[in-house]
């Protein structure tokens, strides 16, 4: 499991999931913000190529956190060489 998390300002209720869609930006978001609204999209993808998940969770205290989940490989004597 893999997370990332923020002091933002969290994501309102109604666009959690919204904000895994391709080019979502939110109601408001300056035109010049950066970013093209795929990161999200891109990461959730990779993650259920490989039987995993990814979801967002507020964070306590204010803020977000992105959790990856992937599932590990349980190959015996397996060794991934780069």
């Amino acid at each position: 499991m893999f997370a990332v998390a923020d002091r933002g300002p969290g994501i309102p209720l109604p666009e959690r999931e919204r904000i895994f869609e391709p080019f979502y930006r939110p109601a408001g978001a300056a035109a010049d913000a950066g970013g093209a609204g795929l990161g999200l999209a891109i990461a959730r993808r990779l993650a259920e190529l490989q039987g995993g998940a990814i979801e967002y969770a507020d964070r306590p205290g204010g803020g977000s956190i992105f959790l990856m989940r992937l599932p590990a490989d349980s190959t015996p004597g397996v060794l991934v060489k780069s």
